[in-house]
Order: structure tokens, then sequence, then C-alpha cells
């Protein structure tokens, strides 16, 4: 019998997807539930799960293609049988061995390609028996080992119009189209700039009380709740208290339209296994530090494996962004329509500040608060900035304050 493997509804305005890698090869066996294969979307990319067990057989689209929704994509026979393992025989010379297929990931197949190395010279150490980037490198590097060393030959003297091949091969240009997540981000981002009317402001703020308390309490909060207590937790914290004093930065233009959001969706921009994507902690007024620290993780985690759901990317009023983990020190972030605000965190560095008529030194970090001048005017920028500044330098007002 043979089961059709088809794009499911993966949200109300997506039509057409992107196919991704292949898990399994035409042949292979498969349990039901067991991913096969990857979908992209213009919002997330997610694994597909066999819907039967069985054989996979034909597939239809490849790496690359676009499909729409309900579309056929493969097949699985599930009265095939898989052939059992061939008996043993003599091993014969590595030269003559029939090796199963591999399979080999995207860049390691580029590698291949570039440095001339074929499959069966390769030891896969991925999952799954998957050859990676660094297994073909590896390879090549041992391959170039073991070649004895040229016997030295006279050279004639170089000519200013000699040119060598080998400076030309370091010069090649590598070609890759762009994922549907990432064409969708770069329209999106363009789309920003173009129709909104983008301002940002600045502040910077002392984390040294942050410092403090997260040292004081971090042993007895991992082992409570089995998670660091992170400075995201106190920014998403003080830009809930911040929304509440200026609405207009958590509202959105809808035609000719305000909506004022009386809750508050806080994205967090976090870097996924294809690009950048800001999945939302719903609710953030009513959840604890621990409880956001812990949604935080999970959603992170997931992000990089791909495993973010379309629905926990939608819907977001505001969004945090902490360019700080990669060192950025300062930066102007764009915000996420239809969104009228984006607080970009940066990097902690120790900087001479006056304090009390001292000059003393610090942890500080810069904050900016870019924001759609259409709806939210410079005084509400700065009041809202200035209010995230006094939370996240005095924390202990955040637990008192409702």
């Amino acid at each position: 019998m043979q089961v059709e493997i088809k794009v499911p509804a993966v949200g109300e305005s997506i039509t057409e997807v992107e196919i991704g890698q292949w898990l399994k090869n035409e042949g292979d066996s498969v349990a039901k539930d067991e991913n096969i294969v990857i979908i992209e979307t213009e919002k997330a990319t997610m694994e597909l799960p066999a819907p039967a067990a069985g054989v996979l057989g034909k597939i239809l689209k490849t790496k690359g293609a676009t499909a729409t929704i309900g579309e056929l994509i493969g097949q699985i026979d599930t009265e095939a049988k898989v052939s059992g393992p061939a008996p043993k025989k003599e091993k014969p010379a590595p030269a003559q061995a029939a090796a199963a297929p591999a399979k080999i990931m995207p860049a390691a197949e580029r590698v291949m390609a570039e440095q001339g190395v074929k499959v069966e010279q390769v030891t896969p150490t991925g999952p799954g028996g998957r050859v990676l980037k660094e297994d073909v490198l590896k390879a090549a590097e041992a391959r170039t080992e073991s070649k004895p060393a040229p016997q030295a030959t006279p050279q004639p003297a170089p000519q200013e119009s000699t040119f060598q091949s080998n400076g030309a091969a370091a010069r090649n240009d590598e070609v890759v189209p762009m994922s549907r997540l990432r064409r969708t981000l770069a329209q999106r981002l363009v789309e920003a700039q173009q129709t909104a009317a983008l301002l940002t402001t600045f502040n910077e703020v002392d984390m040294s009380a942050c410092m403090a308390l997260r040292k004081e309490f971090q042993e007895a909060f991992v082992a409570r709740y089995g998670v660091k207590l992170g400075f995201m937790s106190f920014f998403v914290k003080a830009v809930v208290d911040a929304l509440k004093q200026v609405p207009q930065v958590n509202a959105e233009i809808r035609g000719t339209d305000i909506v004022y959001h009386r809750y508050f969706d806080i994205g967090v921009a976090v870097g996924g296994g294809k690009g950048l994507v800001v999945p939302v902690i719903r609710n953030a007024e009513r959840l604890s530090f621990s409880e956001i620290e812990l949604a935080i993780a999970d959603l992170g985690k997931r992000a990089k494996e791909n495993k973010i759901k379309l629905e926990e990317l939608q819907g977001g009023t505001f969004t945090i962004s902490n360019g700080g983990v990669y060192g950025s020190l300062l930066s102007t972030p764009i915000i996420n329509p239809p969104q009228s605000g984006i607080l970009g965190m940066h990097n902690i560095q120790e900087r001479p500040i006056a304090l009390h008529g001292q000059v003393v030194i610090r942890p500080m970090m810069y904050i900016a608060l870019t924001y759609d001048h259409r709806i939210v005017d410079g005084r509400e920028a700065v009041t809202f900035l200035k209010r995230v500044k006094e939370a996240v330098e005095n924390p202990t007002r955040m637990l008192l304050e409702v």
C-alpha cells in the first residue's frame, strides 16, 4: 500500500513551502512519526514526520523545490520489506569495498567538490552516519600528508606576466540560494524601513545591581528551577513595566486606527539554525523571573534545532534583541512590523562614570530603542527608555510594583 506524503497546513497565511534536506533516502526504512524531511516556510523551519511505517519510495520534490499546501512530495510503501544484511564475506581491499550510500550534508558536499575528495575516502562522524564538513576536511588533510614530497626541479625565472593557477582557485565564488526564511526576513526588514518612520534613542544602564543580585541568588535559583538567572528576565520585567507607563510603544497602526494592546507578548530575537527568529513570550506580565528564564531557555534551544512552532513566532507586541551576546557595543535595531518598538541590549563593559561627584568604574550597557515615530513621540520614547533604565538599575522595585 502506498501512503502519500503531503505538505501539511502550516499557518493561515502560508500557501507554499520550500523543501529542505531529506533525512531519508529512497529505499530507506522509516518508522511512523519518524522525521523524514525538512520543510521551510517564510517564518520557520520544521521537520515533517512519516505518516506511516514502511519504506520510503519515490521522492517527488527534491531539496530546493517549492511545494504548495497539500501537494504530494513523496510516498511510503507500507508493504515493502527492507532487505536484510548481506552474508558475511571476506573483507575486500578498501578500493573494492562496496559502501552503503552515505548521507552527505550540503556543506560537506561543497567541500568534497572543491577538494576533489571522494565519498569512500571519508569517515562519517555525524548523527545517523552523516558526512560532515569536518569529516571531508580531515580526509583531505590526511590525503595531503600521505602524498610523497615532490622532488625539487629547476624552475624558470618568474615573469611579470605569469599567473599562478592556485591563485585563481582561491578567488572562487560560492553561490548559495537564500532560504525562504532569509528571503522573508530580508523583505520584512526592507518593508519596515520603507513604511515606518524609524527613529532610535539611546541610554546607558549601570548593571551593578543586577549583577550583584544574580551573584547572590544564582546558586539557589539554579538549584530550585534548573536554569540560570540571566539578564534577559530583568529586561523583560523592566520592559513590561515601561510599556504600562508608555502604552504607545505597545501599540500598532492598522489603517487609520491605533490599536493599544492591553496585554504584553514580548518577542525575544534569537539566532536559529536557519537565521534570526523572534519567538514570543505570551502574557509576560503574568510570569515570574523563573518562568521567563525557563521560557527563554526552551525557545532558544528549539530555535537552534529548528523546532519552533509557527504560532510561537506570531503576534508579539514588542521585541527585545540582545546583540551583546555577540559582542555588540551599540546598534540601531529595526522594528518587527507591525510592532512600534524594539529594545536593543548590548555588551556590558566596565567604564568610568561620574557618580556623586566622583569618577568610578561601573559595568555599563548601552541600550537602544528604535520606534515608529508615526505613533510614538520623542518624549514618550525617552520616557520609556528612562523607565527601563531605572527598573534595571533598581531591580528590587520590580518585585514590589504591580
